[in-house]
């Protein structure tokens, strides 16, 4: 039919059109019924007594920005009309997966809540606000045919004056019966047991918001990173190295751009305004660190290359200070090569000995086992937050307080956790810290060490030169305090600057939504993976993050790595510069998808299915 759009402009409404219109709109329903039913076997008829006990005390005038009213939804909890079911749109995970995963054998479909006799109309588009005030005496009927014409509900698309309302609701209100939702034809909405078997499948609501800031909205996520808009071989992006390196948001892009054009200069050494400017955006970098990992201080902050040079700073400074003959190390079995390596370094030159603490068959370490390697001689702890290359989270606050209890001191590698997880490094109680720039959206050639202040302040430098001098003679050299004091030289100014940048751009959607949106999606990667024929997982811990290794009988991981990437994914393939681990599980190499929280499900969609093609390949 034609559609003609009424207005409110002067001349008034053509109220006898609209009634037509009404009347050829309910005649297109199925069947031409002009009275459809509604939920719960009550029609809008019915269900209009109750709206008229809360119908609202004041009439909204067509000129006024109306909104329709939501019914209030009980504390702690979304409004209905809010609250996406699991797997919804909050949550980036798919209703087929939801509706895939089992229930429990003694789970019974939720039932929809029923209001009470007291309550007003169950959906929350007929409530109060659509109706005007009406006398509290008269019937919802007699109510309706006492409302002036240029007065409607608090509606914002606007709606006809009242008379016109009246014209189209008095057919609703008509006495057809209402349908049995057993009819061959009846409507899909109402259909009972459809929304009982929707409900079973589902599972309960997660009543979140939809959007930042109340849940996680992926795509807007996704679209402050402009490299995941590239195409690779014909194909869109898709990102699954995020242990490697992670990619950068706009934020920080521009934020490097600013600091060129405006604020480029050396720090500390000048009284020009440049220098000026940009003393106080790398300055201030450093206390926006400290504050994002719960230091004491700024002046607890170094910034070093990264988390490699971060440990050798420890291992060169604190170590060839501390540790001596007969002393001992220990790092778990866990352990990125960077923090390895340096130790062993250290107990080769000071003859002294490397401890390792085993892992179960989940990838876990035992803390029972660590718990007999500390002895009086242990100097140092050193054990990585999350795993690299399984994704495993170890239990680090207890790793660190029983290191304390035996004396010793406790480095964390957090490389791979301060993207994914809250760091408190008061409550963790840790004496050096170390996670690079590039690991957590921040430009590369940029990390930090965290140290402790009394424990930094008896450190002597691990290098010389400029900045890191309070008084040079050619006889002696007064050095400043820490962090100055191993920062020689000019540092990266720009990427600290951009790693600023990069950790008020997390803070802003909060570690614990990112945290949240990425268990979800590393929970519906794994059960992806897990349902190709042969596929083996490395590292099956309960805690863990981000990291999905596997290895596929009969293909060499750089084989699959170069056939995802014909298909635009970008996995890591190799050693992963974890190989005391890979071997610990029999291999020698994985492929390692890794997740960050512009990831989406549709991507592991992408990855599953490859991976599945290239295992049919060997049957």
């Amino acid at each position: 039919m034609t559609i003609l759009t009424p207005t409110s402009e002067a001349g008034g409404l053509d109220l006898g059109v609209l009634s037509q219109l009404a009347g050829e709109l309910f005649a297109t329903l199925p069947n031409g019924d002009p009275s459809p039913a509604f939920g719960g076997g009550r029609s809008l008829g019915q269900a209009l007594p109750d709206m008229a006990a809360t119908t609202p005390e004041r009439e909204l005038d067509l000129r006024e920005a109306a909104v329709p009213q939501l019914e209030a939804a009980p504390a702690g909890q979304a409004h209905a009309a809010q609250a996406p079911r699991q797997g919804g749109v909050a949550q980036g995970v798919p209703q087929a997966y939801a509706a895939a995963l089992p229930l429990p054998s003694d789970s019974a479909p939720p039932q929809a809540a029923s209001p009470g006799p007291d309550a007003a109309a169950g959906y929350y588009f007929l409530q109060d606000a659509w109706i005007t005030r009406a006398d509290a005496d008269s019937s919802a009927d007699a109510g309706l045919s006492d409302l002036s014409d240029d007065r409607i509900g608090a509606r914002a698309d606007a709606l006809p004056g009242a008379a016109s309302l009246q014209a189209v609701l008095g057919q609703i209100f008509s006495s057809s019966p209402t349908r049995s939702s057993e009819s061959q034809d009846g409507y899909y909405f109402v259909q009972t047991e459809q929304v009982h078997a929707h409900e079973a499948r589902a599972g309960e609501p997660q009543l979140v918001e939809r959007s930042i800031p109340g849940g996680f909205d992926v795509n807007a996520v996704r679209r402050d990173f402009p490299i995941l808009a590239e195409r690779v071989n014909g194909r869109p992006l898709v990102w699954l190295d995020n242990a490697a390196t992670t990619h950068k948001p706009k934020a920080v892009i521009e934020r490097l751009s600013y600091f060129y054009e405006h604020e480029n200069s050396n720090i500390h050494r000048a009284a020009h305004e440049l220098a000026a400017r940009a003393t106080d955006a790398y300055e201030g970098a450093r206390d926006t660190v400290a504050r994002f990992l719960g230091a004491a201080s700024s002046e607890e902050i170094i910034f070093v290359r990264g988390a490699t040079e971060g440990i050798n700073l420890v291992a060169k400074s604190w170590g060839q200070q501390h540790v001596g003959e007969g002393d001992e190390i220990i790092v778990s079995h866990l352990e990125h090569h960077a923090n390895i390596v340096p130790w062993q370094q250290l107990a080769a030159a000071k003859g002294a000995k490397l401890r390792v603490i085993p892992v179960d068959d989940t990838g876990q370490v035992l803390l029972d086992e660590y718990r007999k390697l500390l002895n009086p001689r242990t100097r140092l702890v050193a054990v990585t937050q999350v795993s690299n290359a399984l994704g495993t989270i170890t239990p680090i606050h207890e790793i660190v307080a029983m290191a304390k209890a035996a004396g010793a001191r406790t480095l964390v590698d957090g490389a791979q956790s301060v993207s994914h997880l809250r760091v408190n490094l008061q409550a963790l109680g840790a004496d050096f810290f170390v996670f690079s720039g590039h690991k957590v959206f921040a430009p590369t050639g940029i990390g930090v060490v965290y140290g402790r202040r009394e424990v930094l302040e008896q450190m002597p430098p691990w290098q010389g030169g400029g900045n890191m001098i309070a008084d040079v003679t050619f006889e002696r050299t007064l050095f400043n305090p820490p962090p100055a004091r191993f920062e020689a030289g000019t540092g990266n100014i720009a990427d600290a600057v951009g790693l600023g940048a990069a950790l008020d751009y997390v803070q802003r959607i909060g570690l614990e939504r990112i945290a949240k949106y990425e268990h979800d999606l590393l929970e519906y990667g794994l059960h992806g993976l897990r349902s190709i024929p042969g596929l083996r997982l490395i590292g099956t811990a309960a805690q863990r993050t981000s990291v999905m290794s596997f290895v596929l009988p009969g293909h060499r991981t750089e084989d699959i790595g170069r056939a995802l990437n014909e298909a635009g994914i970008a996995v890591r393939s190799g050693h992963h510069c974890a190989q005391p681990i890979l071997r610990r599980f029999g291999v020698e190499a994985s492929v390692r998808p890794s997740l960050a929280f512009y990831n989406t499900c549709e991507e592991i969609d992408h990855l599953v299915a490859e991976v599945r093609r290239i295992a049919r390949q060997s049957n």
